[in-house]
């Protein structure tokens, strides 16, 4: 590994949705159309995982605030430039764990300013997430994999724009989640979707994740390297 490209791994990402691998390691897709080619691209998506974590171990504390101010700043323009600052709209975001892109400065900013944030966090195992509307005095709890996430008297709410912490991406704005299928079960049960931003680093791009039937691509990918949109990709 080059030492440019060793400076670009970053740590692990964990979160509500993310951690399901680790309690349902045989998550399966029953919708996919061929179930021989759809085990085949789950035990390469299970080994790309452990691949792209273990790289990402590499990242030093300072390198990685400094990407994660970076992919605020990418992802504070995104929101000023197609939704106006997004004022009067909810957000979810994520609570970082285990090396995520941190993000906690930008949600609190952006809460100054009358942006709605929203915590996604599972309330009953394999079903969709929740959401639940988060303060800089929001005294928050263990959830589930003991995730910190806001108390059950937090108001639910439902997101405009939702944000997805990336292991891995494709072009097509393709995601590599953590295996547990929660963000893509929370997506299809939404009655309006919400505009959809993945939160990576530029090391996790992959050529293709092969994406199964099940799989809901993202509007837009922001790393530390800038924003890409996944739309007008996917429509060449």
């Amino acid at each position: 590994m080059s030492a440019d490209n060793k400076k670009e791994q970053v740590g692990t990402y964990a979160s509500p949705p993310c951690l399901a691998h680790e309690i349902d390691p045989a998550y399966f897709d029953p919708l996919a159309v061929d179930p021989g080619q759809a085990h085949d691209v789950a035990r390469w998506r299970k080994a790309k995982r452990q691949e792209l974590r273990a790289l990402r171990k590499t990242l030093s504390v300072d390198e990685h605030a400094a990407a994660s101010a970076r992919i605020a700043a990418h992802l504070e323009a995104v929101l000023q430039d197609r939704f106006d600052g997004a004022g009067g709209l909810i957000l979810s975001m994520y609570w970082p764990i285990k090396g995520e892109p941190n993000l906690r400065d930008l949600m609190a900013r952006l809460h100054s300013t009358g942006v709605t944030i929203a915590l996604p966090l599972v309330e009953t195992k394999a079903a969709p997430l929740v959401f639940r509307h988060w303060t800089p005095e929001t005294k928050m709890v263990r959830g589930d994999w003991n995730i910190p996430v806001p108390p059950r008297d937090a108001r639910q709410v439902t997101p405009d724009i939702a944000l997805a912490p990336l292991v891995g991406w494709d072009g097509e704005g393709y995601r590599l989640g953590y295996g547990g299928g929660y963000f893509d079960r929370t997506l299809a049960a939404l009655e309006t979707a919400p505009f959809k931003i993945g939160i990576g680093f530029t090391a996790a791009r992959q050529p293709t994740i092969y994406p199964q039937p099940h799989d809901i691509a993202m509007d837009v990918i922001v790393t530390e390297a800038g924003a890409r949109d996944a739309r007008h990709t996917r429509q060449k």
